[in-house]
């Protein structure tokens, strides 16, 4: 249902699963175990998978800490995001791609929840793509200490909002890495 005209096709959008983000991440062997597996299941449906990859003054480019976790391959078709916002299409190549491929529909896994993955949802919705959040292949560090709820309470409740959120002409939904529908 997306608003974007002649974008039937869907995308996976695997957000930051980098080492440094990915160090301190909630329940991070569990998430990055459920990214491989739906990623397994777009490469095995050939539905497209980016990889979308932060840089900042402390994680540079190319350095140890900003490679995606050695638990996860990146196949060498696969387009890689380079960003320095929290929003993955802001002053970024991802709409350029998405648009070339005919794809209208996004799946967002990824890092940090509170963060780049939420900033990505927004603004994909804005932006008139369907997006699906996976519920279990989302998470973030516990930033408790500066007010923030742990990080179990703050994927809960990001899973609830975005399974109600709404827009017209657009679709928001959850699903799991093993059972999100890639066709609309």
């Amino acid at each position: 249902m997306t608003i974007l005209d002649n974008r039937p096709h869907s995308a996976v959008v695997v957000i930051d699963v980098q080492v440094d983000v990915m160090a301190a991440a909630h329940e991070r062997a569990n998430v990055i175990a459920s990214i491989g597996t739906l990623v397994e299941r777009a490469r095995e449906s050939q539905v497209p998978v980016f990889w979308v990859q932060h840089s900042d003054a402390d994680m540079a480019q190319g350095s140890e800490g900003w490679r995606i976790v050695p638990e996860l391959s990146q196949q060498p078709d696969e387009p890689v995001v380079h960003k320095r916002y929290g929003d993955a299409f802001e002053d970024t190549t991802l709409e350029d791609e998405l648009l070339k491929r005919g794809i209208g529909r996004l799946v967002i896994a990824g890092a940090q929840t509170d963060a780049c993955v939420r900033s990505t949802l927004h603004g994909a919705f804005t932006r008139g793509y369907d997006v699906t959040l996976v519920h279990d292949a989302h998470t973030t560090e516990d930033l408790s200490s500066w007010g923030a709820p742990p990080p179990a309470q703050v994927i809960a409740h990001t899973n609830l909002y975005w399974a109600h959120q709404t827009a017209p002409g657009r679709v928001a939904a959850v699903g799991s890495a093993a059972g999100v529908e890639f066709a609309s």
